[in-house]
C-alpha cells in the first residue's frame, strides 16, 4: 500500500477566495465550480485524490495539447443550475464595484461610515454611483504597468532554489525558482528608496487609489480572457480542459499550471508576486500618506503596518509551502483566482490601513505595545501551527511534538481508481487541540491589526468579518470532505480531536 501524508487544514495564509463571502453577504447559495481532469481531482498534499462528494460539483474535462477538450455527457452541480449560474454572475458583476464603493467610503467624505454612502446612492441612484466610479487613467496605467514588470522581472531574474509542486493528475510536476523572499526584500527596499532620494512619492499611488483600482478592475478582466483564450488554444500542459460552458470556464479557469514561456508561471505571479506584494507596498503607502499629511505617524497606524508586514514577510518565508496548497495545486487561473489576486487582496485586505491614512488614532504606548506584541503572538502561532504539521509530514510522523512523539492515527482509504492508500492524521500538538486551530490565530492577527482603528464605524472590520466566514465555511467543508473519505478513521479523529475550530466552544 502507498502511503500518502495529508493536510487536512487549510494552510496559514491562503489567497481570497471571494465566492464564499458573497455566498453569505449576497445569499446566492452556490459553491465554486470545481473541476477535475478525468474524473480525477488535482492531487496535492492537502487534499485526498479522490474528489469531494458532498460540497463540490464535478466537471470531468477531458483533453490535452492534441486533442480537443470535450464535455462528459453528465454535469453535476450541488445547486440548482439557475442558482449556480446565478451565483457566478452575481460575483462578476457585484465584486467589481464593491472594490470601488469600499475605497470611496473609506477615503472621501463618506468617512468611512457605510451609511452616508448608502443615503448617496439612495438619493442619487446609478447616475450617483456612475459619478463616483473613478475613470481609469493613463497615470494609473503607467503605475500599474511598471510595477507589474519590476515583479515579473525579479520573479525571472532573481537567483532561487528549485522546488518542484505536487504531480498532476496527468503526471506533470511543476518547478518553481524559490526567489520571493529576495523579491519582497528588493521591492520594499527599492519602494523606501526611491522615495528617501526624491525619485517617486507613494503619496501619488494613494491619491490615485481609485482610478487604479478601477484600472486593475478591468485590466484584470481583459486578463481574464486573456487566460480564457490561451486555455483554449495553447494551453501549457495537459492540466487544462473545458467544461463546455463559457462561464463556468471563464470564471473557474481553463488551466491549472499556465505559463508564458517555460519559466514564467502566471499564478506564481498573480497570487505571489502581484496581490501578497502589492498587500505590503500599500501598508507602506498608507503609512508614508499619513507621514506626509501630518508629519507623524500615529501609533495605531504603526501597528497595523508592522502586523501586516510581519503577516506578508511570513508568506514568502514560507512561499515555497504556498506552492502545494488549493490556490496553486487546486484552483484553475479565472476570475475566480486571479481577479481576486489581482484586486481583491490589494484592495479589501490592506482596507484597515487604508481607513486610518485619514482617520488616527492615538492609542498611547502601553495599549499600542500590547495589541502590537498580541498580534505578533498571534502570527506566531499561526506559523508554527504550519511548521508543526509540516515537520510531522517530513519525517513521516516521527518528528517530537512539543517535546514529545507525535499521537497519530495511521488512516486508510480508497481512491476512485480503488487503490487502497495511507495516511498519517496528526491528533497532538496544536492538531490536537481543534481539528482547524490554526484559524483561530488566523483571525485574531487579522483583528489585531485591525482593533488600532478602534470602533467608530464598521467597515475597517470588513475584512476580519470576511474571514471567520471563509474560514468557519472552510472548516465545515473539510470535515465533511474528510468524513467521505476516511469514513470510520474520520470518526476516531472526531473523538480524538472533539473540536472543529476553538477548543472546548466549536
Amino acid at each position: 500500500m502507498h502511503k500518502q501524508y495529508v493536510n487536512l487544514n487549510h494552510s496559514s495564509l491562503y489567497i481570497v477566495n471571494l465566492n464564499h463571502i458573497f455566498y453569505f453577504i449576497l445569499m446566492a447559495g452556490c459553491r465554486p465550480p470545481q473541476t477535475f481532469l478525468s474524473g480525477s481531482a488535482t492531487a496535492h498534499p492537502r487534499y485526498s485524490s479522490t474528489p469531494c462528494r458532498l460540497c463540490c460539483p464535478k466537471f470531468q474535462l477531458v483533453g490535452s495539447r492534441r486533442s480537443k477538450m470535450v464535455e462528459s455527457k453528465k454535469t453535476e452541480t450541488v445547486h440548482s443550475p439557475l442558482v449556480t449560474y446565478a451565483s457566478m454572475i452575481s460575483l462578476l458583476t457585484l465584486a467589481p464595484p464593491f472594490v470601488n464603493l469600499l475605497w470611496y467610503t473609506m477615503t472621501t467624505a463618506m468617512d468611512g461610515s457605510i451609511l452616508k454612502t448608502f443615503d448617496y446612492l439612495n438619493n442619487n441612484g446609478l447616475q450617483g454611483f456612475l459619478n463616483l466610479w473613478p475613470k481609469p487613467t493613463l497615470l494609473s496605467f503607467q503605475i500599474i504597468v511598471v510595477y507589474a514588470a519590476f515583479e515579473a522581472l525579479l520573479q525571472l531574474l532573481l537567483p532561487g532554489e528549485t522546488v518542484y509542486g505536487p504531480i498532476s493528475p496527468t503526471g506533470n510536476r511543476p518547478f518553481y525558482k524559490a526567489n520571493g523572499v529576495a523579491a519582497y526584500l528588493v521591492t520594499l527596499v527599492t519602494y523606501v528608496a526611491l522615495w528617501r532620494f526624491g525619485i517617486f512619492n507613494p503619496t501619488i499611488v494613494y491619491d490615485h487609489l481609485g482610478e487604479i483600482y478601477s484600472t486593475l478592475s478591468f485590466g484584470s478582466f481583459i486578463f481574464c480572457i486573456f487566460l480564457y483564450i490561451k486555455g483554449h488554444l495553447a494551453p501549457s500542459s495537459t492540466d487544462s480542459g473545458s467544461s463546455g460552458n463559457i462561464i463556468i470556464d471563464f470564471y473557474w479557469g481553463m488551466e491549472l499550471y499556465p505559463r508564458i514561456g517555460k519559466y514564467f508561471d502566471i499564478k506564481v505571479f498573480t497570487n505571489c508576486r502581484f496581490g501578497m506584494m502589492s498587500w505590503a507596498v500599500l501598508a507602506l503607502t498608507y503609512c508614508i500618506k499619513q507621514y506626509e499629511e501630518n508629519g507623524k505617524v500615529a501609533d495605531s497606524m504603526l501597528v497595523n503596518t508592522t502586523l501586516m508586514l510581519v503577516y506578508v514577510t511570513k508568506f514568502f518565508w514560507w512561499e515555497a509551502g504556498y506552492w502545494n496548497t488549493m490556490d496553486i495545486a487546486h484552483d484553475r487561473a479565472g476570475f475566480y483566482i486571479c481577479w481576486g489576486c489581482l484586486v481583491w487582496v490589494p484592495s479589501v485586505y490592506t482596507s484597515p490601513g487604508m481607513y486610518l491614512v485619514n482617520h488616527p488614532v492615538n492609542l498611547g504606548t502601553q495599549l499600542a505595545l500590547f495589541i502590537f506584541v498580541a498580534g505578533i503572538l498571534c502570527i506566531y502561532i499561526n506559523y508554527d501551527c504550519d511548521r508543526q504539521r509540516q515537520e510531522f509530514r517530513r519525517t513521516n510522523g516521527k518528528s517530537l511534538v512539543w517535546g514529545k512523539a507525535p499521537s497519530k492515527i495511521e488512516a486508510s482509504y480508497t481512491t476512485a481508481s480503488g487503490e487502497t492508500k495511507r495516511s498519517l492524521l496528526l491528533t497532538s500538538g496544536w492538531w490536537g487541540l481543534a481539528r482547524h486551530f490554526h484559524y483561530v490565530p488566523e483571525i485574531l492577527a487579522a483583528f489585531f491589526w485591525t482593533v488600532p482603528a478602534l470602533f467608530n464605524h464598521f467597515l475597517p472590520y470588513f475584512y476580519v468579518i470576511f474571514l471567520i466566514i471563509l474560514l468557519f465555511d472552510r472548516a465545515k467543508r473539510d470535515d465533511d470532505r474528510c468524513r467521505s473519505k476516511y469514513g470510520k478513521y474520520w470518526k476516531l479523529y472526531c473523538d480524538r480531536v472533539a473540536y472543529r475550530i476553538i477548543p472546548g466552544i466549536y
